[in-house]
């Protein structure tokens, strides 16, 4: 059943390449749910969950500070509402595409479905590239983008949030712009500000889940993060508080990167380093390079397409946290994270990791944790975000960490109950596909045909 529906997404969307490896690795891990279910097939399950409910394509004219016409396309994906309104984020990068974007939207249905929270899965965003423009251009992109992206959102209908090159000065702006138009305020975005509905830690919350995930691999095999050497990718957001629970946890994190190249610093990024990369990043919008100019002992690599790998993936280390673009790991730099001692790798961005690496991982005795279960401490604090707009409420800080742990927890646990109950031990890839799957397809069920 689940080849037959792989040739069809592949004939009906020859280019989507993205969406084809996602829902290509999720139809492998939910095979034992399949032929436990034979009615699947007539009920037509799995053309329902791959198909999404709803596609928005829209231009974006702006005008940048030259006073030229610009335009760029705007997108929305809306999954899947079977557990509750439509829920992910926001991407403004030129990558965007509709492949990229159905294959973030399926992942956020199982991922919103693991937290246990009523959400269903959605994703959208525009190819416009927020770096670079001035403060002006970015406000004007936003609000152009909001006006058309108004129709189709709303607090019981979908909810937008942040992600790559959006950040909370966009999410104001889309917010602004919302209200103007509604005339009304609302929750229908999350990542807001604290003083207008915004949530303690919701910008450090998919990181942390991050670390906190780990740390709950770890304790399964009566280990911790402690004294373990770290490599991350990335510099932004996730890979920023990632690294600050790391750290905070015990961990040792030698490596930040952005798409220039990659910084290594032998001696470990303390809390002081991070500060200044937080500073570097968020408020200087500057390169990662700019950080051996501060600290003299570290070396700074630049990016290089022609190789087929990545070198930031060579250094000896015990944990590998991929955090910053899809299929960022390769099978070369499987191999090499491999023979380079590493014993756990937590995926903190969306689909980091190729199909050729996962089934090296897999067939390894280390641990491996998908995107979809690592990183849903993000959404899981958007939702408490909601629940928070929904009861005029503002819970602090350690409130939102405390159930941000207990909800990663819960999920950890969840993925490993599933694999062994589906025969696949240990297995955190199959336990939390066939978890979300489950999920979504009983509430489906339940509403009938629509």
């Amino acid at each position: 059943m689940s080849d037959n529906i792989l040739k069809l997404i592949l004939a009906k969307d020859p280019d989507e390449k993205e969406y084809h490896q996602a829902v290509k690795e999720f139809l492998e891990t939910v095979k034992p749910v399949l032929e436990r279910n034979p009615e699947y097939r007539q009920l037509g399950v799995l053309e329902r969950v791959t198909e999404p409910e709803r596609t928005i394509t829209f231009r974006v004219p702006w005008m940048d500070d030259e006073r030229q016409v610009r335009v760029n396309r705007g997108f929305r994906i809306e999954m899947n509402s079977a557990i509750g309104p439509f829920k992910g984020g926001l991407r403004f990068h030129p990558s965007v595409n509709n492949s990229i974007l159905k294959f973030l939207a399926f992942e956020q249905v199982f991922k919103n479905a693991l937290t246990t929270l009523p959400m269903g899965g959605a994703q959208g965003g525009s190819d416009f590239e927020p770096k670079g423009k001035s403060e002006d251009e970015v406000m004007r992109f936003c609000q152009s983008f909001m006006t058309e992206l108004s129709r189709h959102i709303g607090q019981d209908t979908d909810i937008p949030d942040g992600g790559l090159g959006v950040g909370a000065r966009e999410i104001g702006y889309l917010f602004g712009m919302y209200k103007k138009q509604r005339n009304e305020f609302t929750g229908v975005l999350t990542g807001k500000g604290l003083q207008w509905g915004g949530s303690y830690i919701r910008p450090q919350a998919t990181g942390y889940g991050v670390g906190y995930f780990a740390a709950e691999m770890m304790a399964a095999r009566n280990d911790s993060l402690a004294g373990k050497t770290c490599l991350i990718s990335g510099s932004g957001n996730v890979a920023q508080h990632a690294a600050e629970k790391i750290i905070e946890l015990g961990g040792n994190v030698l490596t930040f990167s952005d798409s220039s190249g990659y910084i290594y610093d032998p001696e470990g990024i303390d809390k002081a380093k991070l500060a200044f990369v937080k500073r570097l990043k968020n408020i200087k919008r500057g390169r990662i390079q700019e950080y051996i100019d501060k600290y003299s002992d570290t070396t700074y690599t630049e990016s290089d397409s022609s190789l087929d790998y990545n070198p930031l993936w060579t250094h000896r280390a015990d944990c590998a946290f991929p955090c910053a673009m899809e299929n960022e790991i390769r099978e070369n730099d499987a191999y090499n994270l491999i023979n380079n001692g590493i014993k756990m790798v937590c995926e903190g961005a969306d689909m980091p990791s190729s199909p050729e690496a996962i089934k090296i991982f897999m067939d390894k005795p280390i641990l491996f944790a998908p995107g979809k279960a690592a990183n849903a401490g993000g959404v899981a604090v958007s939702g408490l975000e909601m629940a928070q707009n929904r009861m005029l409420l503002n819970w602090s800080a350690e409130e939102v960490d405390q159930r941000l742990r207990t909800i990663m927890k819960s999920i950890h646990r969840t993925c490993l109950d599933v694999a062994e109950e589906y025969g696949e031990p240990g297995n955190y890839l199959a336990g939390a596909n066939i978890a979300g799957f489950v999920r979504v397809v009983n509430a489906m069920l339940d509403q009938g045909l629509v």
